[in-house]
């Protein structure tokens, strides 16, 4: 049969079923999302968990796996993410389930515990202070550091150093990088001119979780003369344990990068970063 109208046949289902739960075929109903598979025969899943399993650049879930139930999800937390097995595909109804209580269906199994990352720095003369303490907290987490000035409060200019820092992440010398100048805004205009640089400047833990999960930036910036030191810390440590976040996040980024493609001819593709959650 032809996979349009198996698509079709499904979405009436879907539609039916939902209606049937008494929130009708809204157009809610008519944006789930429909796979049809083809090759292998689909496994489901049964009351095990999806348990997390490392999948390498956060693969999206292929055609022929294992499937996810609206009933798998009936032990697992509301408004937290799930981590599911690589092949793994939800059905129709599970994901409409997941949506309406706010569960994230992730594929991979999110930051790997104990990975130590290579983080470049920089910053200008405003910036410093803060950059040296960035280092000292970098380091007592485990993380290597690559310090690409400057190197004292002499008055130097924040592009020169937000672009090194960016270099350095697109080019695969870092994994990440970390800005300070005065505000945090000047150094994340410079970076994100850097083919592959996704700067973001965070004023709090939220921003940072979001610029990582919904974002994937690789680049945090920050306002030395803005915020605490405490603060600062607080906001370095959610961007590192952040994984970035599902696949239609990923979607979304993409299209950023062709942005950047189109006026300039160029884009470096989407490196995918993955941070170790620590408990320290």
């Amino acid at each position: 049969m032809d996979p349009r109208r198996v698509e079709a046949v499904v979405r009436r289902v879907v539609g039916r079923a939902l209606s049937e739960r008494g929130r009708g075929a809204s157009p809610r109903a008519s944006g789930v999302h429909v796979e049809v598979a083809a090759g292998a025969p689909d496994r489901p899943v049964g009351d095990r968990p999806a348990g997390p399993s490392t999948v390498a650049n956060g693969d999206a879930p292929r055609a022929g796996g294992a499937l996810l139930t609206a009933d798998a999800l009936r032990d697992a937390p509301d408004g937290e993410p799930l981590w599911l097995a690589p092949g793994t595909r939800a059905t129709p109804l599970a994901q409409e389930e997941a949506h309406r209580r706010g569960i994230d269906l992730r594929v991979g199994s999110g930051a790997r515990a104990g990975e130590a990352l290579v983080v470049a720095i920089g910053a200008d003369h405003g910036g410093y202070e803060r950059k040296q303490d960035v280092a000292r907290w970098l380091r007592a987490l485990g993380h290597r550091v690559v310090d690409l000035g400057t190197h004292d409060e002499n008055a130097v200019d924040y592009p020169d150093y937000a672009r090194a820092v960016a270099e350095a992440v697109a080019e695969g010398r870092a994994d990440l990088g970390v800005c300070v100048d005065g505000a945090g805004i000047g150094s994340a205009m410079a970076a994100n001119k850097v083919p592959g640089a996704l700067a973001a400047t965070c004023t709090c833990e939220a921003m940072a979780r979001n610029a990582r999960e919904h974002n994937f930036a690789n680049v945090l910036c920050l306002g030395g003369r803005m915020q605490s030191a405490e603060r600062h810390e607080e906001i370095l440590r959610a961007f590192l344990t952040t994984p970035e976040g599902a696949a239609r996040h990923e979607r979304r980024v993409r299209k950023i990068l062709e942005i950047e493609r189109r006026y300039t001819g160029t884009a470096r593709e989407l490196v995918r970063v993955r941070p170790a959650e620590r408990g320290d």
